[in-house]
C-alpha cells in the first residue's frame, strides 16, 4: 500500500503506562481511527517528552496522571516516584496538554488550578469509556484548527470596526451602509455574523426580526448589537426582537476581541455540523451550504461550475471480503488521492459512506472530465496489501453536470448523480459527463 502520505490527518501521543480505559487498547485505535487520528502510546516520559518537542504541530499531547505512581524521576534511582511537578517540569514549553486525572483529583480544587496554569489545553476525569474520549479529543482538534473563514457583515461605516484586526482572527467584514436594504445584503452574501449599531437599530427596530423570519436564514449565524451607550431598555428591546448578544462599545478594542471569539465558536460549530468526522471533508450539510455559495458567486462572476458524483465500484465487496476496517483504509487513501488535487475555491466532500461530491470552481464540463478521469486513473494505480504478498487496485466510477446549465444545488446533484449511475451500467470505472445540455 502507498505510504507516500500519512493515513491518519492527526495523532495524539499518549503517556500512560497502566491503561485505564474501561475496554481495550485496540478498540482505542479503532474510535480513533474512525475520527480521522491515530495515536501513540508512551510509557517513559523521557520518550514522550523527546516526541512532543519533535512533532511539526498538530497533535494533542494527553498525559495520565495515574501514570506517576509507576514512574520514576531518575534511572538511576528506582525508588523514587515522579512527582507533579517535576514532570510539569520535563514537559516542552510551548505545547498545551490533555491531563487525564481521578475524580479523587478533580475533586481538589488546588490541583485543578495547578493543572490549568500549566500550559493545560483541558482535563478530564476517569473511568471514560473510549468512544467519549474519543469523541472529545476530536472536538479538541476542532478547536485548535485553523478552521474557515468566518463572514461579518457590518451596518455603517467603515472606521467603526477594526476590519484588521478581525482579518488577523480570520474573520473577513463587509460594511454594508444602508439598513432598508441589510436584509438583502445578508441573504445575498449568507455571513456567520451581523452587527448592527444601536442608532441604526432605534431607526429601525425591525431589522432582525427581518432576518431571523427569512426561512433560508442560517441558525448558527449570529445578530449582535452593537451599544454605544448604555441603555438597558434598548438591550432588552433587541433581545425580545431577535438580537443573539449585546456588546458594549468602549472604543478600547474589546469589541473586537469579543466579536473574534464569538467567531471562533461559530468557526467550531460549523466545523462540527458541516465536516465529515473520519475523514475531515465536508458532509452532506456543509456541502449544501457551500455550493450554494458557490453558485451565487458563479452567478455574479459569470463563471462555470462542474458538479460531480463519484462512488467507489463495488464497495460492499471490499469490505465483505476484507472487513470494514480496510473499507476505512480505501475511502481514506481515495480522500488522499481527491484533496491535494482540489483548488483553492474547488469543494470536496464525503456525501455519505463511498460516495463523494466535488464542486470545481471556473471549470467547463471538459476540463472537469479530464480533471476527474485523471484522478480515476491515480487512484486505481494505488496498491492495496489485502494479505501477504496479495496486492489489490481498486477503482471509482463518477458523473458530471454543469452549471449554469442546471442552476441549483439539487438540480446539479441529481443529474451528476444519473450520470454515476449511467457509469456504472456501462461498466465502472468511468467518469459519465452529461453531454445533453451541452451545444451540438
Amino acid at each position: 500500500m502507498s505510504t507516500e502520505a500519512p493515513l491518519y490527518r492527526h495523532q495524539v501521543l499518549f503517556l500512560s503506562q497502566s491503561f485505564f480505559i474501561k475496554d481495550n487498547r485496540a478498540e482505542l485505535l479503532l474510535h480513533a481511527h474512525k475520527y480521522d487520528f491515530d495515536i501513540r502510546f508512551f510509557s517513559e516520559v523521557a520518550e514522550f517528552t523527546a516526541a512532543v518537542g519533535a512533532d511539526r504541530g498538530g497533535s494533542l499531547f494527553v498525559i495520565d496522571l495515574d501514570a506517576l505512581h509507576n514512574m520514576q524521576a531518575d534511572l538511576q534511582d528506582s525508588r523514587k516516584t515522579l512527582m507533579l511537578g517535576e514532570l510539569l517540569e520535563r514537559l516542552p514549553r510551548g505545547h498545551e496538554y490533555v491531563y487525564l486525572q481521578s475524580s479523587r483529583q478533580g475533586s481538589r480544587f488546588l490541583l485543578q488550578q495547578r493543572l490549568v496554569d500549566s500550559n493545560c489545553l483541558a482535563y478530564a476525569e476517569k473511568p471514560i469509556a473510549n468512544d467519549v474520549l474519543v469523541d472529545k479529543l476530536f472536538n479538541l482538534f476542532v478547536r485548535t484548527g485553523r478552521g474557515d473563514l468566518v463572514s461579518l457583515v457590518h451596518l455603517g461605516q467603515p472606521d467603526s470596526l477594526d476590519a484588521a484586526a478581525l482579518g488577523e482572527q480570520r474573520v473577513e467584514v463587509v460594511h454594508h451602509p444602508d439598513a432598508a436594504t441589510l436584509h438583502l445584503r445578508v441573504k445575498a452574501l449568507q455571513p456567520d455574523l451581523v452587527v448592527i449599531p444601536d442608532d441604526e437599530y432605534r431607526r429601525q427596530e425591525a431589522l432582525a426580526r427581518v432576518m431571523k423570519k427569512n426561512i433560508e436564514a442560517d441558525p448558527v449565524r449570529e445578530i449582535v448589537l452593537l451599544q454605544r451607550r448604555p441603555d438597558d431598555a434598548l438591550a432588552r428591546r433587541a433581545l425580545e426582537d431577535g438580537f443573539d448578544a449585546i456588546l458594549q462599545d468602549s472604543g478600547d478594542g474589546m469589541v473586537e476581541v469579543q466579536l473574534a471569539r464569538r467567531a471562533a465558536k461559530i468557526r467550531v460549530s460549523k466545523d462540527l455540523i458541516g465536516k465529515d468526522r473520519a475523514t475531515g471533508l465536508l458532509n452532506k450539510v456543509g456541502l449544501q451550504r457551500k455550493t450554494q455559495d458557490l453558485i451565487r458567486q458563479a452567478t455574479q462572476q459569470e463563471k462555470p461550475l462542474a458538479f460531480g458524483v463519484i462512488d467507489i465500484d463495488k464497495f460492499k465487496t471490499i469490505n465483505d471480503s476484507w472487513g470494514h476496517h480496510f473499507g476505512d483504509i480505501v475511502i481514506k487513501r481515495l480522500c488522499l488521492c481527491l484533496a491535494p488535487q482540489m483548488g483553492e475555491r474547488d469543494l470536496l466532500s464525503r456525501f455519505g459512506g463511498e460516495e463523494f461530491v466535488v464542486v470545481f470552481w471556473d471549470c467547463t464540463l471538459d476540463a472537469a472530465w479530464r480533471r476527474l478521469d485523471a484522478l480515476r486513473q491515480a487512484f486505481g494505480a494505488i496498491e492495496f496489501q489485502v494479505a501477504r504478498g496479495d496486492l489489490r487496485r481498486f477503482s471509482f466510477s463518477g458523473g458530471l453536470a454543469a452549471f449554469p446549465e442546471h442552476r441549483s444545488e439539487n438540480e446539479l446533484f441529481l443529474r451528476a448523480d444519473a450520470m454515476l449511475y449511467t457509469a456504472k451500467e456501462t461498466g465502472r470505472n468511468r467518469i459519465c459527463p452529461d453531454v445533453s445540455t451541452q451545444s451540438p
